[in-house]
This record gives structure tokens, C-alpha cells and sequence, in this order.
């Protein structure tokens, strides 16, 4: 594949949307990002806000720390930091910087304040319309399919932003087209780029998401997952890269102030998609430049798996990210298109339809599972075994494959995903 081709810039574009920074679990920031943004078009402090968000918003901030709030949880935490203490200009970073007087004002607004919840009327998966109030001046913000794209914004009656959003959830309308995609053309792409045309946002990923990994083995975070299988299972590779894995979702998720590289619009995915690799990058010495093709491999396979899926779901991205770090193992240890081909499918097979039950510190167990069946699938190919077409939900070829955990993700799981919502909002 050759740079002026338009597929291999389609690649590196749809990098340069996935591989963004974020501090916390990037649902809250979402709405700690809106909220600010509201709040300075507003232009003063708001005296009641409403929230109405759609049900995987809903249970995707439910249960998670909010980095930089003293260890607050929930949608009303996230609104409130984004209104006292967020900078919108850094995304979602918006509440990165945040000082020890402005995290007593957080509590001091929620207790002073009303923040008002609400479900969303829509039908939209990824919906979160904010509507903030001050004397008579009323702002109404309102972010759609994914987590920065602001498709509505109003201030005093008056229409200051109107985008389009989607009406299917599988991908935002404004993101470069994914249907270039295929398992085919990844490693094509992989194995004939320069380095150098993805390495600024790849090697910050690695750094960022391996430092958080550290921190969450070295800390006392959430479940402590890491720690478990290190203590319990010994510190081979291939527990190495559980664990680091599920240390760094541990971290995030119990509020760690430390940035990561987000993918598919998940930290969690983030760091599953790429510390795997960059533990067997390091156990096996490669040079640098090969651990930075590994993970970008890890992370465009990644990015194509959940394509089908949509961004939120009852389906849990770590599958997509686990089995996809499987195939950049897969390929550190010499393999090309067939073993990773076969990687995915046998581990697409053993862990399709794990549940998203939001944000939370069972997500680092998931993550832990999910890379386990990644370097399980290689495992298998490797002693010639294999999972075959009509197995299940396996069909013959890796992309016909693909396409039917799509639509397991993204159609079957749908009443799944609103039973799950049911359940935990007790409704």
C-alpha cells in the first residue's frame, strides 16, 4: 500500500479520530465536557442544571469514579466538575487540571445546587442533552453519537449550532468512513507504512496507557485484578499481559489522575488494544518501531471489530479490543494474515456477547478474560486447532465473521442492553 493511496490516508485519518486523549471514563467526561462548554456560553455560574441522558450514558457513569473529584461518582459528579472546574478547550481532558480549592467547590456546588437526571426521550444510543439555568438566560447543549460531537446548541432561544446526527448508532456520520476497513487490508497497511505517519499518536499511547498499567499494579485500585493474577498465576508473559491490561482499567476506573489514549471512543479499549502488545514487545526485545506497528495494527483491528457494534452496547468492547490485541501478538511472534485471520476468529468465538454492564471495576476481570482468549486464539492456530464455519456463531472467513458479531453487538443485544438497564436503575 503505497502513502497517496486514498486507503492507507483513510487509515491514518481514522487513527488521528480514535487516538485522543482522555482522563477518566470517557461517558462522565462527556458530560463534564458539555457541561463546561454550556457554562461558558452561558457566561456565569448556573443555577439548576438538567441532565437527560440516554440508558448506556446512564449506566455507563453510574458507577465509576470521576478523576479529579475527590472520589465522586455519577452523571450529577460530572456535571457539576465540568461547571465548576472544566476547561472545555481541552476536550476530554476537560477536567485534567483541576486544583484541590476547585474540587471543594464541586462538592460545595452539588450540595447547593440542584443537578437534575433524566433518561433522554430518544431513541439514540450515545444522547446527552444539557439544559443549564441562570436568572432568565437558559443554555441547551447537546451531544450526540459519540463523545465530542456537539450537534446542538441553543442560548436564549436562539440556535447557535445545528449538526446533523445519526440515526444509527453503529458510526457517527462525521468520522471517516470505515467500510475501507478489513483484516486483509490492516495488515497491508501495517507492514508497508511509515512508522513516522502514525508515530506522534501511537507512542503517546503507549506511553500514556503503559504508565497507567504501572500505576495500577503499583496502587491499591478497584478489584486489583492485576495484582491477583500476578500473585496467583506467576509473571509469565502471558500473565504479564493480563494483568497489566486489567491494572490499568483498574486505575481508570476507581478515578486514577492519569490520561489515557482512548480507542473506539473506550479507555478501557484503549489500554487493551495496546499494553498486551507492548508487553510482548517488550519480553521479546523487538525494536521500537515494531512495537509501534503492533499496536496500530492492534488498534485498527480494534477499531473495525466495534465498527459494526457501535460505540455503545450491550456487547463489551474489551472482546473487540482483547481479540484484536491477540492478532498484534499474533504478529509480533512472525505471523501474517493467516494466523492473525485465525487468531480472530477462535477468539471472537470463546468470548462474543460478554456483557457491558457500564463502568465499573469488573470491567478490569472482562479485559483480563478478553486477553486471555486473544493469546488463546493464536495458541490454538499455532497446535492446529481451529473453530470452523457453522460453529455457532463462526461463519467461514475471518470478515464474514466479523459481520456476524456486528450484528450480534449492534441488533441482537438490544433488548439485552435495555434489560441491563433496567436492572441497574432498579426500574
Amino acid at each position: 500500500m503505497q502513502p497517496t493511496d486514498t486507503r492507507y490516508q483513510n487509515y491514518i485519518q481514522i487513527l488521528r479520530e480514535e487516538l485522543v486523549p482522555a482522563m477518566g471514563c470517557t461517558e462522565p467526561i462527556a458530560i463534564a465536557y458539555g457541561a463546561a462548554k454550556a457554562r461558558e456560553l452561558l457566561g456565569e455560574m448556573p443555577e439548576s442544571v438538567l441532565v437527560e441522558a440516554s440508558g448506556n450514558i446512564i449506566k455507563n457513569v453510574k458507577s465509576v469514579v470521576v478523576p479529579n473529584t475527590g472520589g465522586l461518582k455519577g452523571i450529577e459528579a460530572a456535571a457539576a466538575a465540568g461547571i465548576v472546574a472544566g476547561r472545555a478547550e481541552k476536550i476530554l481532558e476537560v477536567i485534567a487540571e483541576v486544583t484541590d480549592d476547585q474540587k471543594k467547590e464541586i462538592r460545595s456546588y452539588l450540595d447547593s445546587h440542584e443537578i437534575t437526571v433524566r433518561p433522554a426521550e430518544s431513541d439514540i444510543v450515545f444522547d446527552i442533552i444539557l439544559t443549564l439555568r441562570a436568572g432568565s438566560s437558559c443554555v441547551k447543549l447537546r451531544i450526540s453519537d459519540y463523545h465530542t460531537n456537539i450537534v446542538w446548541v441553543e442560548k436564549d432561544g436562539t440556535v447557535l449550532l445545528q449538526a446533523g446526527h445519526t440515526s444509527d448508532d453503529s458510526e457517527a456520520s462525521s468520522l471517516t468512513d470505515r467500510s475501507c476497513m478489513s483484516i486483509e487490508g490492516i495488515l497491508d497497511f501495517i507492514q508497508t507504512m511509515q512508522v513516522d505517519d502514525v508515530r506522534e499518536m501511537v507512542e503517546r499511547q503507549i506511553s500514556y496507557n503503559y504508565a497507567i498499567a504501572q500505576a495500577g499494579i503499583e496502587g491499591n485500585w478497584g478489584a486489583n485484578i492485576g495484582s491477583v493474577l500476578l500473585r496467583n498465576y506467576g509473571d509469565d508473559v502471558k500473565i504479564r499481559a493480563r494483568a497489566m491490561a486489567a491494572a490499568g482499567s483498574d486505575a481508570r476506573m476507581s478515578g486514577c489522575e492519569l490520561p489515557v489514549i482512548i480507542v473506539s471512543g473506550s479507555g478501557n479499549q484503549g489500554i487493551t488494544a495496546s499494553v498486551p502488545v507492548i508487553e510482548y514487545a517488550k519480553h521479546l526485545s523487538v525494536d521500537h518501531d515494531t512495537m509501534v506497528r503492533a499496536v496500530t495494527l492492534s488498534d485498527l483491528i480494534t477499531i473495525h471489530l466495534k465498527t459494526g457494534i457501535g460505540r455503545l452496547s450491550a456487547y463489551c468492547g474489551a472482546v473487540s479490543a482483547g481479540c484484536a490485541s491477540g492478532a498484534g501478538i499474533a504478529w509480533l511472534l512472525g505471523g501474517g494474515y493467516e494466523e492473525i485471520a485465525h487468531t480472530l476468529v477462535n477468539s471472537l468465538a470463546t468470548v462474543s456477547g460478554m456483557i457491558c454492564d457500564g463502568a465499573k471495576p469488573s470491567c478490569a476481570a472482562k479485559i483480563a478474560a478478553a486477553v486471555d482468549a486473544g493469546i488463546l486464539g493464536y495458541q490454538m492456530f499455532k497446535d492446529g486447532q481451529q473453530f470452523y464455519g457453522g460453529d455457532g456463531i463462526v461463519t467461514k472467513g475471518v470478515e464474514n465473521t466479523i459481520r456476524n458479531i456486528g450484528r450480534l453487538g449492534h441488533d441482537g443485544m438490544r433488548e439485552t442492553d435495555k434489560e441491563i438497564i433496567r436492572i441497574m436503575t432498579g426500574l
